[in-house]
C-alpha cells in the first residue's frame, strides 16, 4: 500500500496496478490517466512498480520487432538453387509398389478365405457330436470295457 495518504487516496494501489499497463501504453481515458499520474506522484511504491513495468515493456517492445536482415531472401534463394536433388528411384520399385504388392495381397487374401472355408466345412455338427460321443462320452459311461468289475473285486 502507499506510504503517504493511505486511507484518503483517490485511488488505491491495487486499482493503479490494474490500470498501470494501459496507462503506460496510453490507452486510458484522460480522466483516469490523470488520476493514475496523480497517484504515481504521491506513492513511492507504485512509482517504483511503474518504472519496473516500463523497463519490462521496453524490452518486450524491442524483442517484438526484430531487425530484418535485408539479404535473407537472397541467401535463401541461393541455398535453394544450390541444393542437390535426390537421386532418382530404382526403375523396378514403382512396379513393385503399384502392381505386385496389391496382387500379392489379393492372392494371400484369397488363400486365407479358401483355408477358412476348408476348415469350416470339415466341422459338421452331426459328425462332431458323433465323434465326441464315440471317443469321449461312451468310454466314460461304459467303464466295463476298460476295467471289468471282476478284476476290481479280485484285487
Amino acid at each position: 500500500m502507499c506510504q503517504t495518504n493511505k486511507f484518503n487516496a483517490e485511488m488505491k494501489c491495487k486499482k493503479v496496478h490494474k490500470k498501470l499497463i494501459f496507462y503506460l501504453e496510453g490507452d486510458l481515458p484522460e480522466k483516469e490517466a490523470g488520476e493514475v499520474a496523480a497517484h504515481l506522484a504521491q506513492c513511492v511504491d507504485c512509482t517504483a512498480f511503474a518504472n519496473d513495468m516500463k523497463r519490462t515493456l521496453g524490452v518486450l517492445q524491442i524483442e517484438k520487432s526484430p531487425e530484418v536482415n535485408p539479404y535473407f531472401y537472397t541467401r535463401l534463394k541461393a541455398r535453394m538453387e544450390n541444393r542437390e536433388t535426390a537421386p532418382k528411384q530404382i526403375i523396378g520399385y514403382p512396379v513393385w509398389k503399384k502392381v505386385l504388392q496389391p496382387a500379392l495381397f489379393s492372392v494371400l487374401l484369397l488363400a486365407g478365405v479358401y483355408t477358412g472355408f476348408k476348415i469350416g466345412g470339415m466341422a459338421n455338427a452331426e459328425q462332431s457330436a458323433q465323434a465326441y460321443a464315440e471317443t469321449e462320452l461312451v468310454p466314460f459311461l461304459n467303464e466295463m470295457e476298460s476295467e471289468p468289475i471282476e478284476t476290481f473285486l479280485m484285487e
